[in-house]
């Protein structure tokens, strides 16, 4: 299938048991984007190996083999899932004859069917240009509920740049969210940066009316601060988008992304407010992007996203 590659036994290896007590013993491969239907609940991962929208925003390329780096990562870890827990690996959707609409499209249509069949979509990335092919297949599966959906992105930057000739990058897809669904933007960033961010992103957020908690306030000092935006903003939405960008981790935990920062947020933190979203049981979605393996250290970085998967889907199988 064009823009798409089937999952490879390569990426999933580990100790061997008798009771899939591994995650690469968890997790079943699916070739060719056949989506498994039923109405039981499942994690669906899926890989967005693509890098030209990081390389457009004047990142480093490296970025499109972030999803098989995690995968790797997560295979050995231990799997404390409920027994009857649902994982399916389906692959990576990268870009052909530098075609990105195309790849963004498969992408979007990929996540629609995904929730219609009772998917909590797991995105491995890959540049952060995934958020917006990831947000219309959300968008298209909630016009048949009629639901509202908020973003929660944690990240040292907006992410509401402008396009670039016309065209979208890894720091514009919020941007364009908010120029397509204006009536229904519900967007919150946790652990923005001044220093990388100039005040013209600043006064586009404030003009979409935008929540953000910048990097002197996300932090366990700050909880309550942190715990109150947290809960009130999921209370005005009926489900939540998470988006896990990488480099808003200090530097010191994630080395190995396009834009890292000494000064970012700590695991501690991102643990306890992801726990704060689960209990809410509105997480429709969910991504982690923006892993440069070409620039990690003993795999620091995607040991980093691989345990942010596990600890979310552990907790939401107890």
């Amino acid at each position: 299938m064009k823009h798409h590659v089937n999952p490879s036994s390569t990426n999933w290896v580990g100790r061997h048991s008798e009771g899939q007590l591994y995650w690469h013993e968890l997790v079943q491969f699916v070739t060719d984007l056949q989506i498994k239907k039923g109405q039981e609940p499942k994690i669906a991962l899926l890989g967005y190996a693509v890098d030209a929208g990081v390389i457009r925003n004047g990142g480093r390329s490296g970025a499109k083999d972030g999803p098989d780096s995690i995968r790797k990562m997560l295979g050995p870890l231990a799997n404390h899932l409920h027994e009857k827990a649902l994982v399916y690996d389906y692959g990576n959707i990268v870009v052909e004859d530098d075609n990105i609409d195309a790849a963004q499209s498969l992408m979007r249509d990929t996540i629609y069917t995904c929730l219609q069949e009772h998917h909590l979509p797991v995105i491995l990335g890959g540049g952060h240009d995934a958020a917006y092919p990831h947000f219309l297949g959300i968008q298209k599966y909630l016009e048949t509920t009629g639901q509202t959906v908020g973003i929660i992105n944690f990240d040292a930057h907006f992410d509401l740049r402008p396009l670039i000739d016309g065209k979208g990058h890894s720091g514009s897809p919020f941007f364009q969210i908010a120029n397509q669904f204006s009536n229904s933007f519900n967007y919150l960033v946790l652990g923005i940066q001044k220093a990388s961010n100039p005040k013209t992103l600043f006064e586009t957020a404030s003009s979409l009316h935008s929540n953000f908690l910048e990097i002197e306030q996300f932090n366990i000092a700050h909880w309550d601060l942190v715990k109150n935006s947290i809960t009130n903003f999921i209370g005005s939405i009926d489900k939540v988008y998470v988006s896990i960008d990488l480099d808003g981790f200090s530097s010191a935990y994630a080395p190995g992304v396009s834009a890292p920062s000494p000064l970012g947020f700590t695991p501690e933190i991102v643990w306890k407010a992801l726990d704060i979203i689960i209990q809410s049981n509105k997480l429709l979605s969910l991504d982690i992007v923006e892993l440069n393996p070409a620039y990690d250290r003993d795999d620091a970085t995607a040991r980093l996203a691989a345990r942010c998967l596990e600890f979310i889907v552990r907790t939401i199988s107890r």
